[in-house]
Parts: C-alpha cells; structure tokens; sequence
C-alpha cells in the first residue's frame, strides 16, 4: 500500500499557519469572526473542527485527503451520531462558508445555499428526539441515498427501499442497513431493538428475504414480492417505535 504524502508537503500553505484551523480562518476572509476553530495536536494539518451554537448539533469535522488536495465535512447530530451534511471541495474558502453557517445554527438548506459543494443527506433535525419523526427521517435519508449510488445494482436497491416504505407495516419501523441489506427495529439509533428479516437486492435483479444476515434468503424476482415476504414474517403485536438509547 503506498505511503501517504507528508501533509506538509502537500499542504505547503497549511504548514505555513501552523494549523488547518489558522488557515481556515484566513481563507475565511473575516467570516469567521470570533467563531471557534481548533485542531488536534495529534494532526493539526489534516483536521479541523468548528462548534455550533445549537445544542443539536456537534462540532463540524473538517479533514483534509492524504492524496490529493481536497478537504471533506462531516457535521452530525449528537444523539445518533448521524450525518446531516458531508460534502468535499478544493476550495478552503468555501469550507469556511459552510463552516460559519453550521455554526450560526443556519438551516440544512440554507448551509447549502451558502456552500453549494455541501451534500445533505436528507436526514431531518430532530432536537426533541420525536422517535416518529426520527423514523420518517430515517427512510428519507435510505431512499435518498438509494437515489444517488452509482453501482451496477443500484436500480434494484432502489426498487427494494421503495417498495418497502410503500407498505405501511414496514414503514412504521426505524429502518437501517447493515452491507447494504434493509433491516429493521423498534427502536431508534444509539440502541436498536432489531426485529424481522432482513431484504437484499441482488446484482442480478433478483431480491432476498431471510431471517438472519448469515441466513439462507429465500428468493424473489420483484421487490414486491420479497417486501410481501417481509411483512409475512413479522412478529404480532408490535408497538410504536419507542426512543433507543
């Protein structure tokens, strides 16, 4: 596996400030202000972070690529440590944009108004944890995310998110997934409650339902019929999705 550049020498003008911190505050031209900036003594030329002034959200991380020259966000919200915005760009400037918007408490799609570079994730700010809408913005997020994958059996995993939010019994549980196979649970992230099978697409255009991620799938030519197999295999009796954690 080659070895990474030095940070210094391929962000000579980081090394410059010190910091990637220092240098996000120059290339801010002033719009940062008195806005805290810091990075780690462990790495201080390839991280950085930026807190906010609202308490749902925790500090914006700031990383630098080790190959090339490009900076990437990350900003999540702290109760599922679920990514709300990411994004990478080339330009520092624009980082800080996004950076004092995260800050400010600036809404997602105003954050995006501002960076354009900035990706949203299509997950919701919840600050009352409502476990109902952490759901609803779970599945937004899943079939979001779908939408934008760029693999060769993408069409099939979308086919597969659709098809089970359009059945109302699936569609009441938290989803998530694990290698890329739907699962659910009664609970929310930080603490799943996991129930049902599991449902995989497959490069071929055929689907998977079976009771374990090791377990042998039963399978099925459309998405309808592997999420009808789903529903079949839920347990009786289940309640509202309750808050994990």
């Amino acid at each position: 596996m080659p070895t990474s550049p030095d940070p210094a020498a391929l962000y000579p003008e980081i090394a410059a400030f010190g910091s990637l911190a220092a240098a996000l505050r120059a290339a801010a031209e002033g719009c940062l202000g008195a806005v805290p900036v810091t990075s780690p003594d462990s790495g201080p030329l390839i991280a950085a972070t930026v807190a906010s002034t609202v308490p749902h959200r925790e500090p914006l991380r700031i990383s630098a690529y080790r190959y090339e020259r490009r900076w990437s966000i990350r900003g999540t919200e702290p109760f599922q440590r679920m990514a709300l915005v990411d994004g990478d760009t080339d330009d520092l400037a624009e980082v800080a944009r996004a950076a004092r918007a995260w800050h400010d408490g600036t809404a997602l799609d105003d954050i995006r108004r501002a960076a354009p570079f900035t990706h949203l994730t299509g997950r919701y700010e919840i600050p009352d944890h409502d476990p109902v809408r952490l759901v609803a913005s779970e599945w937004r997020h899943l079939r979001q995310e779908a939408g934008e994958l760029d693999y060769s059996w993408q069409p099939a995993y979308r086919a597969l998110i659709e098809a089970a939010y359009t059945e109302p019994a699936l569609r009441a549980l938290y989803p998530f997934t694990s290698h890329w196979s739907l699962r659910f649970s009664t609970a929310t992230r930080p603490s799943l409650a996991i129930v049902g099978p599991c449902l995989t697409a497959y490069g071929e255009g055929t689907y998977g339902v079976a009771s374990l991620m090791a377990g042998e799938p039963d399978r099925f030519a459309t998405a309808r019929e592997a999420v009808a197999a789903a529903v079949r295999r839920l347990p009786p009796g289940l309640g509202p999705v309750t808050l994990g954690g």
